[in-house]
């Protein structure tokens, strides 16, 4: 007995922290104690069942200690492992996958004072260990003994869920059983379908966001590999819609991680109840969190589990509250993607064809779609496509490019060394060689994927044409793209409401950067008085410099001062009357201008400043406008997608000049697409954006032709831009596709 109690003494940290639950037998031994002394009879009584009931707590503790120590022990197992693992080699997998077996024995052997959560996590590495060392059958063991825990009420955590789901599908895959890895993928979709808002926590929601992605890329796979084994059931049909849903599930965890904020086409008492109950959500998540580290309170988390549901209803019936008095906001919050047959019925018409194209870490697909077929292509794995795009991509950055150049490229550009020609007609190969004998003269609507986003499908050669006589693909094709065919048809129920703005053209251009600028310098103060009272801290925004400049590092991108876009404004703002046109620039193209409700009143909405597209951090992507005053004090001129997404516009066209990605950057298009699709949202069906910067007289040019065919000649945007394009292409000195090529239009065509 002695040394039990000397054991405990020398461990009082321990035994303290775990002889609270004993409390109330202590209290109720020091009543009858007290009872005890006052009647001599049972003084011995009083003694001996001290005696026992110490004797009680010190076993009782004693297990709990033991378990204590295995815990400890499991723990920095469990964290060995990971370390081991995350190194990615086959020595340390397997040095890893000793750590974790080791692990789960301690968590085992805590028994009734185990972590749950924490051995679902050891179960999880071990499935992962065995699946990357080619064990499929024992990785598939420890998935499914994995994905037992994860699902208890009690744990209950959906993005493990979805990962391990994920894991099993793509095992599944590969040996064959395509309908089981169906059912197991459909699973993990289903709860990225429907549980998002569980995800409520920052931790979770991050790691929950990167998983699903590849659960799409797995499920598409998965439906055209059943595709090519039963052409006739419409796999590749479903494949087309789970793709549709891809994207527009993309755009929603960019406004996620963005924090954007959207006000714009809800009420907002609607918006109020909907924050209330995210962040009800929140503090659940982060109560469950905090149970789960203590195994005595299962039945608080059953009823935090009964909270969650009553919750998850709330939340549901102010969804459909929403669907039924905000049709706009729930239709990019709850996206609904059009099926094939709403495609065709109203998206397509009979002289456009769709080309839609989904990457994929095995394949990647292409279905082209008419108003009456739909066929599909299997193309080759997104990492051999992206290597070949961002090397075209490069090349028509360069200013002395051409389409029949055959030239050697050095190591130093940042994608590796290549020949120019035989990368053009490696492209061509993969993208437009399947589908050529379907191109006709039709017009081609753009689905693309990763870094095919930044691709101008203008410069692609006509498939079959030769290197030295090339002739690009707009020569004979007018071409748009859209963030998804579903867009479109969102755009255009959207039209039928929408009022049309009174007045034509709004030009904000040649902001001012730098308080070293000289206009700053040399403005007099006759200047200053006339220049816009409108403050970019106007509406209370903070001033602050660190998101543009942040992203501005980020992509080696330095705010110079775009000489040529003063050129460029000044050439259009020609055709159109100044009663009906705006003219912004200088300090006067500052945010406040570009944010306030004057830009209702204007059908052409025209930004000649730099753009940041940044595909690694989407929430900074924006417009950057005058970053100081007139009286040289800095000011905040980031427009951001938040501000963006809560534009009120009645625009038929924004136009954005002189965007651009970093120099060398893995080059992605999510960047692209909230931007655009924030324009499209805010009121415009038409963004043409550019893809590179190209502040020259070779823009000017080209927009003044691009304007002058769609006010001057009536021509709808999509036919003006392939006609300024072709006017540019037959002028020797702006034959470069560096000229021509770096606008793309999104959105409507008609």
């Amino acid at each position: 007995m002695a040394h039990q109690i000397n054991f405990f003494l020398t461990n009082r940290r321990t035994f303290l922290g775990f002889v609270h639950w004993n409390l109330t037998v202590l209290i109720g031994v020091l009543l009858l104690s007290t009872s005890a002394a006052a009647t001599p009879e049972t003084k011995g009584t009083k003694i001996a069942l001290d005696q026992s009931v110490l004797n009680a707590i010190i076993t009782n503790n004693a297990i709990l200690l033991f378990c204590e120590q295995d815990r400890t022990s499991a723990k920095r197992f469990l964290a060995d492992g990971i370390q081991l693992f995350e190194q990615g080699t086959l020595e340390s997998r397997q040095l890893a996958l000793k750590k974790f077996l080791k692990a789960l024995r301690h968590w085992k052997r805590g028994g009734f004072c185990g972590r749950p959560d924490r051995e679902a996590a050891t179960l999880h590495y071990i499935g992962r260990t065995y699946d990357d060392l080619g064990d499929k059958q024992q990785a598939l063991d420890y998935y499914k003994r994995a994905l037992r825990l994860f699902r208890d009420p009690i744990l209950r955590d959906y993005s493990s869920q979805t990962k391990i789901l994920y894991s099993i599908a793509n095992i599944e895959r590969d040996r064959g059983n395509l309908n089981e890895a169906r059912t197991q993928i459909e699973a993990a979709i289903k709860i990225i379908e429907s549980l998002r808002i569980k995800i409520a926590s920052l931790k979770q929601r991050t790691s929950y966001f990167a998983s699903v992605q590849d659960s799409y890329d797995l499920y598409i796979d998965l439906l055209m590999q059943l595709h090519k084994q039963q052409p006739s059931q419409g796999y590749d049909t479903l494949a087309l819609q789970i793709s549709e849903s891809t994207r527009a599930r993309t755009l929603l965890e960019i406004l996620a991680e963005a924090k954007v904020d959207i006000r714009q086409g809800v009420q907002a008492s609607l918006l109020e109840k909907e924050g209330n109950l995210r962040s009800q959500f929140d503090a659940l998540e982060q109560r469950r969190a905090k149970l789960l580290s203590d195994n005595n309170n299962q039945q608080q988390l059953q009823t935090l589990e009964k909270d969650v549901e009553v919750l998850l209803e709330s939340y549901q019936q102010l969804q459909t509250k929403i669907r039924t008095t905000s049709p706009r906001y729930a239709a990019l919050t709850q996206p609904k993607p059009l099926t094939l047959a709403e495609i065709q019925s109203s998206v397509l018409d009979e002289n456009t064809l769709l080309l839609e194209y989904s990457l994929g870490k095995e394949r990647s697909y292409l279905w082209a779609v008419t108003k009456t077929s739909i066929t599909s292509y299997e193309l080759p794995k997104r990492a051999d496509i992206e290597a070949v795009a961002q090397q075209f991509y490069y090349l028509l950055k360069m200013r002395h490019y051409y389409l029949n150049s055959d030239r050697e490229v050095g190591a130093d550009s940042g994608v590796g060394s290549f020949n120019s020609s035989r990368v053009v007609a490696q492209l061509t190969q993969m993208l437009l060689q399947p589908v050529a004998h379907k191109l006709g003269n039709k017009r081609l609507l753009i689905v693309s994927d990763g870094a095919l986003q930044y691709l101008p499908f203008a410069a692609l050669p006509l498939p079959g044409t030769s290197r030295t006589e090339v002739i690009p693909l707009f020569a004979k094709h007018e071409i748009v793209y859209s963030p998804s065919a579903s867009t479109l048809g969102v755009l255009r129920q959207e039209r039928i409401v929408r009022q049309v703005a009174p007045k034509t053209l709004a030009v904000l251009a040649d902001p001012v950067f730098s308080k070293v600028d000289e206009r700053l310098q040399k403005t007099p103060v006759e200047f200053l008085k006339q220049t816009s009272t409108r403050s970019a801290t106007a509406d209370g925004q903070t001033p602050t410099l660190q998101d543009p400049l942040q992203s501005a590092r980020e992509l080696g991108i330095k705010f110079n001062r775009l000489t040529f876009t003063r050129q460029e404004a000044q050439q259009i703002l020609k055709l159109v009357p100044t009663t009906d046109s705006l003219k912004a620039l200088d300090f006067e193209a500052n945010r406040a201008q570009a944010t306030s409700s004057d830009l209702s009143q204007y059908r052409i909405v025209h930004f000649a400043t730099h753009g940041v597209l940044n595909s690694v951090h989407p929430e900074l992507s924006g417009l950057v406008l005058s970053l100081v005053n007139a009286w040289g004090s800095p000011q905040n001129g980031f427009l951001r997608l938040h501000d963006i997404f809560n534009l009120n516009l009645k625009a038929e066209l924004v136009v954005l000049s002189a965007c651009q990605t970093g120099l060398g950057q893995e080059v992605k298009g999510e960047g692209l697409i909230g931007l655009t699709r924030g324009f499209m949202y805010a009121g415009s069906p038409r963004v043409l954006v550019s893809l590179w910067n190209v502040d020259d007289e070779g823009t000017a040019i080209l927009m003044q032709k691009f304007y002058s065919a769609m006010l001057k000649e009536g021509l709808l945007p999509a036919a003006a831009q392939r006609k300024a394009q072709l006017e540019m292409l037959q002028n020797e000195q702006w034959q470069s596709p560096y000229y021509w090529a770096g606008f793309v239009l999104q959105g409507e065509w008609k």
